[in-house]
Parts: structure tokens; C-alpha cells; sequence
């Protein structure tokens, strides 16, 4: 019933142009790795990466993570399927980015405007 729940509620979203293929993921354990989180969404499809947020201070995951899917057919399944279920021992949360709205590190942000 969950399933069907999230599935109505993210249906619209899925094909959105602003979905992009990165999920947000929250929630995740302060022992996950980008090796573990690749294995658990791999799964659903081809995971071309994966940001885990560390705290610099006490040098371990925040508890959130982007993951990015080869296609976002790829990120809606894996958020219809793995949305609120264990990870790493820990339940965890996903949410859709808008392309070019979420932060992570080593990447360039998107300017809105031209070339000045």
C-alpha cells in the first residue's frame, strides 16, 4: 500500500523535465560507503555515482547522499523501490533533485545566465 502511495504521489515527478537521475538520499548510516550505496541501488540500475556528504569534523557521512542512475527511468525505480526501506542497517529517505539545483562537491554549479 506504501508502494502504491509513493508511486501515485511521485508518478508526475517522474517524467518532469526537471527530475534529473540523482536522488538525494537521507538517513543513510555513519558507516556507509560510496562502495556499500553503490551495491544497494545498483540494483535497480546502472549508478554512475555516488556523493557521500562527510562531516569534516568528526570525518564521517552527515547521513545524506547523492546518488546518480545513468537514466532517470533508472533514479524513478529505485525511488519507487528503496524509498523508506534498511540501507546499511538504516531506513533510509529519498527524494528527487531538480536538475542543477543540489550542491556536490566536485562539480561545477549551472549558471542561469550568459556569458558576460
Amino acid at each position: 500500500m506504501l508502494n502504491h502511495f509513493l508511486y501515485r504521489s511521485y508518478t508526475p515527478f517522474l517524467f518532469s523535465r526537471s527530475f534529473s537521475s540523482t536522488l538525494f538520499v537521507k538517513g543513510i548510516s555513519f558507516s556507509s560507503t560510496e562502495e556499500t550505496l553503490t551495491q544497494a541501488f545498483s540494483q535497480y540500475g546502472q549508478v554512475l555515482r555516488v556523493d557521500v556528504i562527510m562531516d569534516k569534523i568528526r570525518c564521517r557521512p552527515k547521513g545524506i547522499a547523492y546518488v546518480t542512475f545513468s537514466s532517470k527511468e533508472e533514479a524513478g525505480k529505485a525511488l519507487l523501490e528503496l524509498n523508506g526501506q534498511l540501507v546499511d542497517g538504516r531506513v533510509v529517505i529519498l527524494d528527487i533533485t531538480k536538475a542543477g539545483k543540489h550542491n556536490i562537491p566536485g562539480t561545477k554549479p549551472k549558471h542561469a545566465g550568459g556569458d558576460s
